[in-house]
């Protein structure tokens, strides 16, 4: 009823998949050699029952746990999927299978045994609400931990020039009658430093309070 693709290996075909329950199937592969992506495709001359899709789980070696990756349905017969870490998964669109997706797993690469794809015929309703709140906890957690920065205005900019120059400078300062005079050669110096500072850190004028 079911295929799935691993690149660089034979294509697995309803043959060897194993038959759970009258809904539920699984395809067993060894962990190695490292795979990144799976194809889970309807094969053709087969239907799903009305209103249900095929959810599509997997689980790695060291683990007893089965993670959603996302589902195939009559609307979309095939889907890709990519396992890695820091990735995200996506749901079903509008109740359809468009499921090229990120799985948030790592593809227990290290850990001998076998994977398991277990394919379960569940309600597409059920299924997109899943991955839907999938989806919506990623989004969340990204967004928590995403820090946005704005970039100091070019007014900021020129006044932490002026502060640095400045505060280089008025050790130098001399004169009499009330009027401070700066050597033309201190200034030089502090353009000198000031080059230098720039070439090892570009950013240190950024940063809020660095003089």
């Amino acid at each position: 009823m079911f295929g799935l693709i691993l690149p660089s290996r034979p294509v697995f075909t309803p043959a060897v998949l194993q038959t759970i329950s009258l809904t539920q199937y699984a395809y067993s592969f060894p962990s190695a050699p490292h795979f990144s992506h799976i194809v889970i495709f309807l094969v053709p001359g087969n239907e799903l029952p009305a209103g249900a899709c095929a959810a599509v789980y997997i689980q790695f070696p060291g683990s007893a746990e089965f993670k959603l990756l996302g589902a195939i349905a009559m609307e979309k017969q095939s889907a890709i999927f990519q396992i890695h870490n820091n990735s995200r998964a996506t749901g079903l669109a509008s109740g359809a299978a468009e499921v090229d997706m990120d799985a948030d797993l790592a593809n227990g690469d290290g850990l001998p045994g076998n994977v398991i794809v277990g394919i379960s015929l569940e309600p597409t309703e059920l299924v997109s609400a899943q991955l839907a709140t999938m989806k919506a906890t990623s989004d969340s957690s990204s967004t928590a931990l995403t820090v946005v920065r704005r970039p100091p205005s070019t007014k900021m900019l020129a006044q932490r020039i002026i502060k640095n120059a400045f505060n280089f400078l008025a050790s130098f300062a001399g004169g009499e009658g009330g009027n401070e005079v700066v050597p033309l050669k201190s200034f030089q110096d502090w353009w000198k430093k000031f080059e230098r500072r720039v070439e090892i850190d570009p950013g240190f004028l950024e940063r809020e309070g660095d003089g």
